[in-house]
Parts: structure tokens; C-alpha cells; sequence
């Protein structure tokens, strides 16, 4: 076997390892904590991303205290407090700031 035969396996080994480990980082990253079927998150700066449970979603920015998130193909604003349905999940903002919303989310 040659080195770069060898070379080329390990790096396919980890690229296959870092896909294998990419859906967990989605719920265990900094911004977003999941526990059963409810998560919670932070979405800070336009266009932030993060899959909460299975689904993408987007924060698209805050004008006059309501927060844009986009949930699949589906566009919501949401105040501070209030709850709304987007796609598969229930949203609550419970914090939205200029730059960022902090939302819960459940399946429902």
C-alpha cells in the first residue's frame, strides 16, 4: 500500500466521521438546547441557522419588536411573548432583541 493510498483513506474516514457527527452538533451547539420534543434558541444576527428538532430554520431580523423566522419554506413574525405555528413547530419568542430572537420550539 502507498502513502498517498493511505492518505486518502484516513481523509475519507474522516470526512465520513464528521457527517456521521454533523446531525448531533445541530441540537448541542452553544444556541440551541433540546430536551424531548421542546427545544430552545438563540438566533443572533441576520440569516443565523439552526436545525431544531429535524427542521431548518432562520433568523431574518427584528423591526418594530417583532422577529422574522423563517421555518422551512414558511415566513413567521412573532413579539416578545407571543406564539405562533410555523411548519411542523409551535414557537414561542420569548426574547427578541435588535439583533436576535430567543425562541422555544415543540413539535404541534
Amino acid at each position: 500500500m502507498s502513502i498517498m493510498d493511505r492518505s486518502a483513506r484516513l481523509a475519507a474516514g474522516a470526512a465520513a466521521g464528521m457527517l456521521l457527527l454533523a446531525p448531533l452538533t445541530a441540537c448541542s451547539s452553544y444556541s440551541v438546547a433540546c430536551s424531548g420534543n421542546e427545544c430552545t434558541a438563540t438566533l443572533s444576527g441576520d440569516g443565523a441557522e439552526a436545525t431544531i428538532l429535524g427542521t431548518e430554520l432562520s433568523y431574518g431580523g427584528t423591526e418594530d419588536g417583532r422577529a422574522t423566522v423563517t421555518v422551512g419554506n414558511t415566513s413567521v413574525t412573532c413579539a416578545e411573548g407571543e406564539s405562533v405555528s410555523a411548519g411542523p413547530l409551535s414557537l414561542t419568542c420569548t426574547t427578541v432583541d435588535s439583533g436576535s430572537v430567543e425562541l422555544s420550539a415543540s413539535l404541534g
